[in-house]
């Protein structure tokens, strides 16, 4: 087990690290091919002490603790594994009449020594998924994983120790402080899956040193829906999108701009949809239903009830940490300045798709946008629009369960992406090469120059 102090970061053996990274052990394909398989044995291995981790941590159900945590880590290692022999070869181009007759590809290589740090709202997925395509381009790793989600931590930990040697994958485990010191290490790459104060001050440490960087952040991420929506379908997608993890997902819809006139209707069946999931009695915690995940975050929320009308739920248990699904209305305050990440949804009426539009244009660009429409030329009317990091069109969250295309947000929700081909093309560099022959050698490129460039404008363009 590493615990690092702030003071002491030499406990961290990053030079060994990138020596056992120099050496070029990550590299072959069947060293990267045989500890994506030995990193999925682990996990089914481990199942059930990560099932209890997610309870212990969030109050999670076994539903929901596989199918978000440890079930889309296991596709995302599945895809990479069928896939990373293709991905790892040189990717050949033709080349340009310059060139000729060399040959031109990219070779995508390791970046080197990599740091992970992940958040506690989904506290193994969000460490493992970025790992597998750390693992998948050939590089060295150490995961930082939440101090919030401890239980979850330490079964990280474990997994990597009893299967990966230091040097190769290692785990440092600590509070804000152990955060700051390691994002001033020299790294060749950094991952940041987290809030966006925390995702400015790395992007600051690594701009100074020219690190590059990927950032998984958030915000507030609308639901539009529209007068052709079928609205007992939104009202269920929503609800589930909304209030699985109790609110506490990065792409979470954040409120609901819903079409004047179907306001009323769209409450109804919304308020269908929480009693369908949960049950009537929503005074205490129902046991498919996530708690918060520690008592700052429910002061947070339970002091921005106050910042709209509770139209339905608003209950509260400060000792279970547990606030129900609740419906807003007249939001005000924080409610619509702030991401909520929280069981909090305002509902907000709208009378033309450009109010909608210049409502969600008040606050940076979302890590999603959900668009609940039966009509193709207003999906893409919103779609065009509103810049978004993903978008759901009559649906919620399911942008995120694909290893086929990739997630990642934009400017202030995000920078980067990843997911199957594209968590391996984050991690790695793709190098540029041209081989060329020496059987001939064109007297065009060198001096002198007279009477040879009409030739170079027509060969140029």
């Amino acid at each position: 087990m590493t615990n690092l102090t702030a003071t002491h970061t030499d406990q961290l053996g990053l030079q060994r690290m990138r020596d056992y990274f120099l050496s070029g052990a990550t590299r072959p394909l069947k060293v990267r091919q045989r500890s994506l398989e030995v990193l999925e044995k682990a996990i089914r291995t481990h199942e059930k002490t990560i099932l209890k981790a997610a309870a212990e941590d969030l109050g999670k159900s076994e539903f929901e603790a596989y199918s978000t945590e440890i079930g889309i880590t296991l596709s995302e290692i599945k895809y990479v594994r069928r896939n990373l022999p293709k991905w790892v070869k040189p990717q050949y181009q033709w080349p340009v009449l310059v060139q000729l007759p060399a040959r031109t590809y990219i070779q995508y290589e390791p970046r080197g020594l990599t740091l992970i740090i992940s958040p506690w709202n989904y506290p193994f997925q969000l460490a493992l998924i970025p790992l597998v395509g750390a693992i998948a381009a050939g590089n060295v790793v150490v995961i930082k994983p939440s101090e919030f989600a401890p239980a979850t931590a330490a079964v990280i930990e474990k997994l990597i120790q009893e299967n990966f040697p230091p040097e190769y994958i290692r785990v440092v485990k600590g509070d804000a402080a152990v955060s700051a010191a390691l994002i001033e290490e020299d790294w060749d790459y950094i991952f940041f899956t987290g809030g966006t104060r925390v995702g400015r001050l790395i992007a600051e440490s690594a701009g100074r040193r020219l690190i590059p960087y990927t950032l998984e952040l958030g915000g507030k991420s609308p639901a539009i829906v529209t007068r052709y929506a079928d609205l007992p379908v939104a009202a269920r997608r929503i609800a589930w999108g909304k209030w699985t993890n109790a609110g506490q997902t990065c792409i979470a819809p954040d409120y609901v701009l819903i079409e004047e006139e179907k306001l009323e209707a769209f409450l109804s069946h919304l308020k269908d949809a929480i009693t369908a999931f949960y049950g009537s009695d929503l005074s205490r915690r129902p046991p498919e239903y996530a708690r918060l995940i520690h008592q700052n975050h429910f002061n947070r929320l339970s002091s921005m009830l106050q910042e709209g009308e509770v139209y339905f739920g608003g209950y509260q248990d400060p000792d279970d940490l547990y606030i129900s699904p609740t419906i807003l209305l007249n939001p005000h305050g924080r409610l619509i300045e702030e991401e909520i990440f929280g069981p909090l949804l305002p509902v907000i009426p709208y009378r033309t798709p450009q109010e909608a539009i210049e409502f969600i244009r008040r606050a940076p660009n979302p890590l999603a946008l959900y668009i609940f429409t039966e009509k193709a030329s207003e999906e893409q009317f919103f779609l065009e629009a509103i810049p978004a990091g993903g978008s759901c069109i009559n649906d919620a969250i399911m942008q995120v369960a694909s290893t086929r295309l990739p997630f990642g947000g934009v400017r202030q929700s995000g920078i980067g992406r990843y997911h199957g081909w594209y968590s391996f093309e984050t991690f790695s560099h793709a190098r540029a090469v041209v081989k060329t022959p020496t059987w001939i050698d064109l007297p065009l490129r060198y001096p002198p120059y007279k009477n040879k460039l009409s030739l170079v404008r027509w060969l140029l363009g």
